[in-house]
């Protein structure tokens, strides 16, 4: 019976001993997370994006409507104008941004103080500040407090709840350490929203219309322009290179900037076709971005890519690095699944925070048939499951940024926005149809069997203009003629 007793004694100090090192390990040791959180390291916690907020219209009265309910309910009693005391004056142009009543119903309320009492409808208002310019109001998801603007930057304005009881608020509190060494400055605790002031969703993706050029060839023919792109996009010379390259081989004298116009129109040409072709894409998708430089400035391109097929079905350049670019080639990507996403879509990036801000803003334009999460692979160690799980996914990308980067050195940067542009689009043109992969068995991702028959390069270049062309012809036969004011 004693030999049992101590057993049992035994099992509980080796269990109180197990509690006390699991508490340790949990307390110091840093354990893999099976769901990634951004809350829970204050380093990425500032670029998180916060929930929607609840949009309040702002209801507008009538005050002729409110004058006649008056009468109704004071027994036929009419509401008089205002009786003003003698040097008390009221601008005539003065009206109630409530019920729109005019200056006759409106009192001075704190005389020369600027405060406006409307007696019609009882609202009290101000000459400088009024909440009814604006049909809605933004209010927090939590605690349903007005949101309050604090800062106006170049594309957005930031909305802020400032009320201390949030829930919002106190839960961020509670996670401050206390041995931080900025303190609360360290973490977000706010609720924020960023309101764009400028509609993505409207621009054009490119605009080149304004760029065309003739197609007709004075001295060399379409042979000549399609060694150009050849030697140009698919062997990465650069233009003077390339100028050489023809004399030496061929005995043609034609200039770097005769070339460079070649690629211009060939880009000009080649893009509907690349833009709008079927890609057939499945329900993965990588983004990512990289930088180029322009004019000695830093600048950035972004691709998303279908991670089964490999294609890259969205691109952009732009001169920063914010929301605006990232939603202008999601659109792009978007457009080849008819902007409605499918059962078991998945979008991986990497922790910034402009792919969930994104992502937001198409929920908020589209609604539910464009609700998706972002799969967000952060940094370069697997140091949560998630990371683990899709890195693979994360380093298709990075593989095409470097094999972008490769042909870009030979230009040294770009002379402006332009170029960059013209150059993307041919080398995703070679990247989707001339491209041999070794991952497709040294195949082309996407055989389109008009290009394959044309035999060389050169010819296939030809036959993608053509294409181009034909899907330029397609989309003006189709377009809204303009309407005649």
């Amino acid at each position: 019976m004693d030999i049992i007793l101590y057993l049992l004694s035994l099992c509980q100090q080796l269990y109180q001993q197990n509690r006390m090192l699991l508490g340790l390990l949990c307390r110091y040791v840093p354990l893999r997370q099976w769901a990634f959180d951004d809350s829970h390291s204050p380093k990425y916690e500032k670029f998180k994006t916060d929930e929607l907020p609840k949009i309040i219209p702002i209801p507008h009265k009538d005050w002729k409507n409110l004058k006649r309910e008056y009468q109704r309910t004071h027994d036929g009693k009419i509401l008089a104008p205002v009786r003003r005391r003698k040097g008390n004056t009221i601008p005539d142009d003065t009206r109630c941004p409530c019920c729109n009543a005019p200056a006759d119903y409106i009192y001075r309320n704190n005389g020369s103080k600027g405060q406006f009492l409307c007696k019609v409808c009882g609202f009290l208002f101000s000459a400088e500040k009024n909440r009814f310019h604006k049909a809605y109001e933004l209010r927090c998801p939590f605690c349903s407090h007005s949101l309050v603007s604090i800062k106006d930057r170049k594309e957005f304005r930031i909305w802020k709840c400032v009320n201390r009881n949030c829930s919002y608020y106190q839960n961020n509190l509670k996670k401050v350490d206390s041995d931080s060494p900025n303190g609360k400055s360290d973490y977000k605790l706010h609720y924020l929203y960023r309101e764009f002031s400028v509609d993505f969703f409207k621009m054009k993706l490119t605009d080149f219309s304004s760029k065309i050029a003739t197609m007709k060839f004075r001295k060399y023919d379409a042979n000549v322009m399609g060694l150009c792109l050849t030697l140009h996009v698919n062997l990465q010379l650069s233009l003077r290179k390339t100028s050489q390259a023809l004399q030496d081989l061929y005995g043609f004298k034609v200039s770097h900037q005769q070339i460079a116009n070649y690629c211009r129109l060939a880009a000009i040409c080649v893009k509907p076709f690349v833009d709008t072709y079927d890609y057939k894409p499945n329900t993965t998708f990588v983004a990512d971005e990289t930088y180029i430089k322009i004019r000695g400035i830093k600048s950035y391109v972004w691709f998303i890519m279908d991670s089964v097929t490999r294609s890259i079905i969205g691109y952009q350049v732009s001169s920063s690095r914010s929301v605006g670019p990232c939603i202008m080639a999601m659109r792009m990507a978007f457009s080849h699944i008819r902007n409605k996403i499918p059962e078991g879509f998945r979008f991986i990036a990497d922790g910034y925070s402009a792919y969930p801000l994104a992502a937001q803003q198409f929920f908020h334009q589209f609604g539910d048939k464009m609700k998706f999460e972002i799969t967000q692979v952060i940094g370069l160690t697997n140091d949560d499951a998630v990371s683990a799980e899709f890195r693979p996914y994360k380093q298709l990308v990075e593989r095409l940024n470097r094999t972008y980067k490769a042909s870009y050195r030979k230009t040294n940067g770009f002379h402006g926005l332009d170029g960059a542009n013209y150059d993307l689009s041919l080398w995703v043109a070679y990247y989707n149809f001339l491209r041999p992969h070794k991952t497709m068995g040294y195949k082309v991702l996407n055989e389109v069997p008009m290009i394959q028959n044309a035999g060389v390069m050169p010819g296939q270049w030809q036959i993608m203009i053509y294409l181009g062309q034909r899907v330029m012809l397609e989309q003006q036969k189709y377009a809204q003629p303009p309407v005649c004011s």
